[in-house]
């Protein structure tokens, strides 16, 4: 028997206070969320395929005891939880140690307590990460990261994003390296150890995109092209999966 490709589902799980915050859309500070609808049907259609993911959670989503009562189905139901940040700012990279170290340890304190289960892997908002906050993962005893989207295609994004956004000046400049340079289509997508220094490591298991072209296909992307066209989107993934399996990259999913 040929052993099967390799592969991961995760889902982050950005409420919609999240999506009005990045946007900069009125009212995000009064955290409204979805949770009560959407947690408990995902859940029932992972049951239904009889998978298990990994759900990164926004640590400011535990303060709210309704919030909380969703979240603890999660790992009740045999998902692993992640860590995503604190208050879920998608310029994570800009911060200093100090505030990066805080986003993490205040997440993770509080995705324990709310979902009985320590996280043990990372992924940045936006897929934003620094050094800094690798190192910090790192001495927190996080066996990985996922934050890293290989991609050409993050400038354009950004752009894509501004326009579409009702943000003023001063914060588009703090969102300035938002979805990551250019250079980021030149990172590998199969994972691999980041070295730290002094012998330290951690395993980036990158967001996997369409290898050569570096094409994202992750789910948010996905849903994008099906409200163009969904035989255009069918056919865009069914490339990407056989690319995959063409190079044996395994898929990491989100």
């Amino acid at each position: 028997m040929k052993d099967k490709p390799i592969a991961s589902i995760s889902l982050d799980l950005d409420n919609q206070w999240s999506y009005m915050k990045i946007h900069g859309d009125e009212g995000w500070d009064e955290y409204p969320s979805y949770f009560d609808i959407f947690v408990p049907h995902v859940l029932n259609v992972l049951d239904e395929l009889d998978l298990r993911i990994t759900f990164f959670i926004v640590g400011k989503d535990t303060e709210s005891e309704e919030n909380r009562k969703y979240l603890r189905m999660i790992t009740d139901r045999g998902h692993e939880v992640g860590n995503h940040s604190y208050h879920h700012e998608s310029w994570l990279q800009t911060y200093s140690y100090e505030k990066i170290e805080n986003e993490i340890i205040n997440a993770e304190n509080a995705i324990e307590e709310a979902c009985g289960q320590k996280p043990i892997g990372f992924r940045g908002p936006g897929f934003s990460w620094s050094k800094d906050l690798l190192k910090v993962l790192e001495s927190r005893g996080y066996k990985y990261d996922a934050s890293t989207l290989p991609t050409f295609l993050g400038p354009l994004a950004r752009a894509y994003y501004f326009a579409k956004s009702d943000l003023s000046k001063e914060e588009k400049r703090a969102r300035k390296e938002l979805f990551g340079k250019f250079s980021e289509g030149f990172r590998k997508l199969k994972p691999y150890k980041w070295d730290l220094g002094e012998g330290k490591t951690i395993m980036e298991i990158p967001v996997t995109t369409m290898p050569i072209f570096k094409l994202p296909f992750h789910l948010s992307y996905l849903i994008f092209l099906g409200n163009m066209s969904m035989g255009l989107m069918k056919f865009y993934l069914n490339i990407a999966i056989i690319l995959c399996k063409i190079s044996k990259t395994p898929i990491s999913f989100p």
